[in-house]
């Protein structure tokens, strides 16, 4: 349904996972990857977004490396490797890209990511400002020094919580709920009884839960269609 893509990231080249919106143009959605890589997975999420109207482009960060399910080491490995002004980079590009395509709609992109790509979510919406218009985040946000400055976020933004969650305990979300209130439309969901990528059908901790995952990606469309039409 997609189609690999390369664009420009502030001088030089990134490339991703494009999936053009199946009535021609929508609202255009950034997608970021979890800490596997630009894997099948994510392609999936952009070619679901696809079919409820959405075009989705999911940059590839790591630069065409990738960590298969049963590499967890190799995954924290380029996660944890990963230049974030490269990151950033790529990820202002995809939001440039998606803004000047012709399959896209509006003067502002959505931001939906996982696990790491969640926390970057967050990071994303704060760097680019009104140039995204809503942000989803599933299981992931920053703490400490990964925090980006808040002054610039003005997207509202939705994150899914697992209950029991070892990587992005709900817990641990609090002290930022509590640090954006009055500044930040947040609204946020906890899941009980489901542990991190709740969400991913192909995910190596047995965490998988399809209830879960239905209810978070209804009440994502939703959130998308509300704040970007």
């Amino acid at each position: 349904m997609g189609e690999n893509v390369e664009f420009p990231s502030n001088g030089s080249t990134a490339a991703g996972y494009l999936a053009p919106a199946k009535d021609g143009a929508g609202p255009g959605i950034v997608v970021i990857q979890e800490w596997w890589g630009l894997v099948d997975q994510i392609r999936r999420v952009c070619d679901r977004l696809s079919d409820e109207g959405f075009t989705a482009l999911a940059p590839d960060l790591y630069h065409g490396q990738i960590a298969k399910h049963d590499e967890m080491d190799k995954a924290a490995e380029l996660m944890n490797t990963l230049p974030p002004d490269r990151a950033a980079r790529d990820m202002g590009g995809a939001v440039t890209y998606l803004l000047g395509h012709e399959a896209v709609r509006g003067h502002s992109v959505g931001v939906v990511g996982f696990c790491m790509g969640g926390m970057l979510t967050w990071i994303l919406a704060a760097n680019e400002g009104d140039r995204v218009g809503a942000a989803v985040a599933y299981y992931g946000y920053p703490s400490g020094d990964n925090e980006p400055d808040w002054s610039n976020l003005t997207a509202p933004v939705l994150i899914h919580l697992a209950e029991n969650d070892d990587f992005f305990p709900p817990s641990g979300f609090d002290e930022l709920e509590q640090k954006l209130k009055g500044r930040a439309d947040v609204t946020a969901y906890v899941y009980p009884g489901t542990g991190h990528a709740f969400g991913n059908e192909e995910n190596a901790l047995g965490t998988h839960d399809p209830d879960a995952e239905r209810q978070a990606w209804v009440r994502t469309l939703e959130f998308l269609r509300k704040h970007l039409g």
